[in-house]
């Protein structure tokens, strides 16, 4: 893994005057260059051809790099042009979903904001279980295999797939049928299925509350909450029950959008009590625990219990619903702050207190 000593060799050789940041061309970037236009910083984009259109609607980019693969990002000659603009990393989902974790902690030297360790925690479904577990939250059950598949559960494949190729089952017998309709549908490959990871599939409401851990301020704020639109899931209910067993239909979760959300106000203790908590353990487990955005992936039933069922160490999409509007980061810091802004306004201040090394990796 790239050391604190590299990192710090990259940062005191950067113009931090003249600090930009970057990030790959999907998933958040609007929210993180926006931010980091409002807070001053000039910005720069590994993009896909196909995807340049937004950045050109929407003028946020300085320096636009048209790259044919993500993978790009891991070339030396590319990792030597990203330090010469002095380039800060933010992580998202795409950053998981298009790069092999040992390739971000291991290969990748322009300084990232975070922490690379907790990258590895995310990325393992197992791993992510102990630490919320440790962290005192209150998971549902999971199951080694299909065969032990006693109850509902929802498959869900690894990394950041968006909901693609989730899908629900109850016995072994319906997972096997399902699975197989969803390899013929190309959804799903063959060798996916030694990957699967089978939970519990706790009946509520899906709730997404994004946080911001602080190094600076040795605070976890509560910034964001959205829900997400999910295909065809959401569009079954539209469908009469006798033509839904008709069609025998088969939903899936591919995520094609989110809703903003505000919870009823006396979740709020406990939902902030879990992200302090989550951070605590962090600390434990990868020193110095989280840096920047995080979100917990939770379900709150009709008795308001919250199970949580996944974490994403990084920021999420469902921020995007936040951008300049969102309730809880207004309810701290008035208009116009959300997390793309809050990720940028901490390099801003760590960088004049000269403690950049600290919340980055």
């Amino acid at each position: 893994m790239i050391g604190n000593a590299e990192v710090k060799k990259i940062v005191e050789g950067y113009d931090q005057k003249k600090l930009a940041i970057g990030t790959l061309g999907s998933h958040s970037s609007l929210n993180i260059f926006k931010g980091a236009k409002e807070e001053g910083f000039r910005t720069v984009c590994l993009c896909k051809e196909k995807d340049a259109i937004m950045y050109h609607k929407y003028p946020l980019v300085d320096d636009l790099i048209i790259v044919k693969d993500f993978t790009e990002l891991l070339s030396e000659k590319m990792q030597e042009r990203l330090r010469k603009l002095n380039v800060i990393l933010i992580p998202h989902g795409s950053f998981t979903a298009y790069l092999r974790t040992e390739e971000l902690t291991d290969s990748l030297m322009v300084p990232m904001f975070g922490n690379r360790q907790l990258l590895h925690w995310e990325a393992n479904r197992k791993s992510q279980e102990e630490w919320l577990r440790q962290a005192g939250l209150r998971l549902p059950a999971t199951f080694k295999t299909p065969e032990d598949i006693d109850r509902l559960v929802i498959a869900k494949l690894p990394g950041a797939k968006g909901g693609r190729g989730y899908f629900l089952a109850h016995s072994p017998k319906t997972f096997h049928k399902k699975f197989g309709e969803l390899v013929k549908r190309g959804m799903l490959k063959e060798d996916d299925l030694s990957g699967i990871h089978l939970q519990e599939y706790a009946l509520g409401v899906n709730v997404y509350p994004s946080y911001f851990s602080s190094i600076l301020q040795d605070d976890v704020e509560l910034l964001a909450m959205d829900r997400r639109y999910e295909s065809a899931v959401d569009s079954i209910g539209k469908i009469p029950a006798a033509e839904q067993l008709e069609i025998d239909v088969n939903p899936t979760y591919t995520v094609v959008g989110n809703f903003p959300m505000v919870a009823r106000e006396s979740l709020l203790p406990e939902l902030m009590s879990m992200g302090d908590n989550v951070h605590k353990k962090a600390r434990e487990l990868a020193p110095p625990g989280i840096i920047g955005p995080f979100c917990l992936e939770t379900v709150i039933t009709d008795e308001l219990k919250i199970f949580t069922f996944e974490i994403s160490a990084r920021i999420v999409a469902g921020t995007n619903v936040g951008i300049g509007t969102s309730p809880y980061a207004y309810l701290k810091y008035g208009e116009n702050m959300y997390m793309g802004r809050r990720i940028a306004l901490e390099i801003k201040q760590a960088t004049s207190q000269n403690r950049l090394l600290e919340v980055v990796a």
